[in-house]
């Protein structure tokens, strides 16, 4: 059942400039929107229309250059940056296009990753892990080494990794632009279920049939906001995917 109980996250004409040998580029042009709690949100756009910029300021991975952006009724720029640290390990989780894993170490070893940095017993990381990794579907290949799975168990290890430490939020950048398109839809109904479950999602993607699973899509171009509109129907099984 999803909370909706209100908004998590509240952004109000935010903007971000990157500045290069004195030349100004703007890529987020005072943005607004508000993100309720257990809503599936999928941000939508072309190369270059901001969604890359706007994920990495939500997810504190960079700062804005104005406006603001509260978590949970807080402004981020009221944290320093171990502090921004700290909370994104303990509220967000993320699953990449390029999964992110050591390609050496094992499927456990690479769920553990985000619990080296909570203060989290050895045992209890373990523990925390395993579940993780029989939530999706991954039992068998707990000790397996990451290099020797498929595209398709790859990113369901980038999920459990995301999920470890029982996110508040998490981010899904382009999680099907690698595979193929049986291994996306599954990567797909993961996710959907993570939202089936209450958890905020929100998806970066530049593909409709994959926004399509959510319950409303924010479109950017050039850095501004061309539309937000919620998901009529989710059909998403008749197309796409599922073809």
């Amino acid at each position: 059942m999803n909370k909706n109980s209100g908004p998590i996250i509240q952004v109000r004409e935010l903007g971000k400039v990157y500045g290069s040998d004195g030349v100004e580029t703007p890529a987020l042009r005072g943005i607004s929107f508000d993100i309720r709690e257990g809503e599936f949100v999928a941000i939508m756009g072309p190369s270059g229309s901001g969604k890359s910029t706007l994920l990495h300021i939500l997810g504190f991975l960079d700062r804005p250059s104005g406006g603001s952006y509260l978590l949970e009724g807080k402004d981020m720029n009221s944290y320093d940056d171990d502090e921004l640290a700290r909370l994104r390990n303990r509220k967000f989780g993320f699953v990449f296009q390029a999964f992110n894993l050591l390609a050496k170490a094992s499927v456990i070893d690479n769920v553990k990753l985000p619990l080296m940095y909570a203060d989290i017993p050895d045992a209890k990381q373990e523990k925390m892990a395993q579940s993780s990794i029989d939530a999706v579907g991954l039992t068998h290949r707990t000790h397996h080494e990451s290099a020797k799975l498929s595209g398709g168990e790859k990113q369901r290890v980038a999920i459990a990794r995301a999920l470890v430490n029982n996110p508040e939020v998490i981010f899904a950048d382009e999680p099907t632009g690698n595979l193929d398109s049986k291994s996306g839809g599954q990567v797909m109904e993961f996710i959907e279920n993570l939202h089936d479950q209450g958890r905020t999602i929100i998806l970066i993607t530049h593909e409709t049939y994959t926004a399509n699973y959510a319950q409303r899509i924010i479109k950017l171009k050039d850095g501004a906001i061309e539309s937000d509109e919620k998901v009529s129907s989710r059909h998403h099984l008749e197309d796409g995917f599922k073809k």
